[in-house]
């Protein structure tokens, strides 16, 4: 595949690895190597247990041949809607390649050893914001906000911040992933993997 693709490059069936996972792998690398800012972010969708949906940008920090990783409150929003159904999907889009990756699984926690692995690369006022925010709930002010994270430096005075029992991570295994490429007239190039008993599928579809 190039390794600097042009606006209305094609996306062809033998240009793609038959595992998605390294796909993935080899058009986020290629998304660093553009320079594109966050090239990490994605939009994760959820829904609660009545269907009514959400959506946030979180940042991948994690991928592996069992999925995608992203760590967040486990009091949050999102967390909880997560508790709730288990479904989701992620959309990576890297505009400057004209690329998008669609990405829809199910999710379940990382293991605390996980969580703490990640927690420890963390820059310490980062682990001292987990600490802080009771994220998702109403708060009556900045200052009020602020005076939170001084009382956790205050509580963790040094470089040594444990992880905070609401804290950790999600990993989605994909059942389906699609990988989208612009073309001119809209005519899009767009192939979909879906997980089967034997391995990967893969179809193109009309875009």
């Amino acid at each position: 595949m190039a390794t600097t693709p042009g606006s209305d490059d094609p996306l062809n069936e033998h240009d793609l690895d038959d595992d998605p996972v390294a796909q993935f792998r080899a058009w986020l690398s290629q998304a660093r190597d553009a320079g594109i800012s966050f090239p990490e972010a994605m939009t994760l969708a959820t829904a609660d247990a009545r269907g009514r949906p959400s959506a946030r940008t979180v940042l991948l920090r994690g991928i592996d041949e069992l999925g995608f990783v992203f760590f967040t409150n486990y009091d949050s929003r999102k967390a909880t809607e997560l508790a709730e159904n288990p479904n989701a999907a992620l959309t990576f889009l890297w505009k400057e390649l004209e690329r998008q990756v669609c990405v829809v699984g199910t999710v379940a926690r990382t293991s605390d050893e996980e969580s703490e692995a990640y927690s420890r690369t963390r820059p310490r006022e980062a682990r001292l914001g987990a600490w802080t925010s009771l994220q998702s709930r109403p708060v009556g002010s900045r200052d009020e906000l602020d005076a939170a994270f001084r009382e956790m430096e205050v509580r963790f005075p040094g470089e040594d911040v444990p992880l905070p029992p609401h804290w950790g991570g999600f990993r989605l295994r994909p059942d389906t992933i699609e990988f989208w490429k612009g073309r001119a007239h809209r005519l899009h190039d767009r192939f979909r993997y879906t997980r089967g008993e034997d391995g990967w599928d893969r179809v193109r579809l009309w875009p």
